[in-house]
């Protein structure tokens, strides 16, 4: 359990936005303990904001305390730190812009966005199709194990997004798309929530540290 950081960085006519998603035990009205996914917050940094100062303020971001989670497991004393992870949408920005992030934050993993038909691994990076990660927010979405943080300002334009989107299947190949009914949409807050979303439920939590140990570099 823990926070996942999404960001989808904008080209230059591009808004870059920014998704913290907490994912959390609950109790079902079954009575059975489930994963849920909290979506905490989504912004979405002004146009021609410079790369350096986006960089700055996701790399502040990531070292807030409010994102460190505390557990303990009940047969040890130790009270364990699980730091915040980071997922960034790296297609089609360069290599420079990661550079930045890189230079800021210890460690992010950043993904490609394909329409292929599975993810690729490779170190910190990962190649994603793009239906894997529309599926990760539209799941939970629509079976209600997404909660939406009350009063949370951009999530009436996160739902006008996703439901902007339009599912096309080609006959030929069986293979789904994800486009816009309109070019004029924006869909940067549907891939921040995405990406946070996505790793939240397709990977498992890092091993924790304790309280003791030194966090992230500054």
């Amino acid at each position: 359990m823990g926070f996942y950081v999404g960001v989808d960085l904008g080209k230059s006519a591009d808004y870059t936005a920014v998704a913290v998603v907490e994912e959390a035990k609950e109790s079902n009205l079954a009575g059975r303990v489930e994963n849920t996914l909290h979506l905490r917050h989504l912004e979405r940094y002004p146009l021609r904001t410079p790369y350096p100062e986006q960089a700055d303020r996701i790399a502040r971001l990531m070292r807030s305390e409010e994102l460190i989670s505390e557990t303990r497991v009940p047969w040890e004393p130790t009270v364990y730190r699980q730091w915040p992870e980071l997922v960034v949408d790296a297609t089609g920005v360069g290599r420079a812009v990661t550079d930045l992030l890189r230079e800021r934050n210890p460690w992010f993993r950043a993904v490609t966005i394909t329409g292929g038909d599975a993810a690729i691994y490779s170190g910190p990076g990962a190649s994603v199709p793009k239906r894997d990660l529309v599926a990760a927010l539209e799941v939970p979405f629509h079976s209600g194990t997404l909660k939406v943080a009350e009063g949370l300002e951009r999530w009436p334009a996160l739902k006008a997004e996703l439901l902007n989107f339009l599912r096309k299947i080609n006959l030929k190949t069986s293979h789904d798309s994800y486009e816009h009914w309109r070019e004029t949409d924006h869909d940067d807050l549907v891939l921040a929530a995405a990406l946070a979303c996505w790793w939240a439920r397709s990977q498992a939590m890092m091993t924790p540290v304790p309280l003791s140990a030194v966090g992230p570099e500054t």
